[in-house]
């Protein structure tokens, strides 16, 4: 071993629920692997809006916040 830790898993919350998700997920697999339809629901990582087209490059980390929500149009 090279000291470096290997990581299988990291724990993130999802709508404030723990989730322990495979090490080097993104957002975009994520929103895929809990059943949701991307074009559906708008997503926060640590509080700041992720557009849908970004997702797939936001590497999830260790402790991060997920929120995913229906997002709320009209007037």
């Amino acid at each position: 071993m090279s000291g470096q830790a290997f990581i299988a898993a990291c724990e993130v919350t999802l709508n404030g629920e723990s989730l322990s998700v495979p090490a080097g997920c993104t957002l975009e697999a994520l929103v895929r692997q809990q059943g949701l339809q991307p074009h559906e629901v708008a997503t926060a990582l640590n509080g700041e809006f992720v557009p849908r087209a970004l997702r797939a490059t936001r590497l999830l980390t260790p402790g991060d916040a997920v929120t995913c929500f229906r997002p709320i149009v009209g007037g």
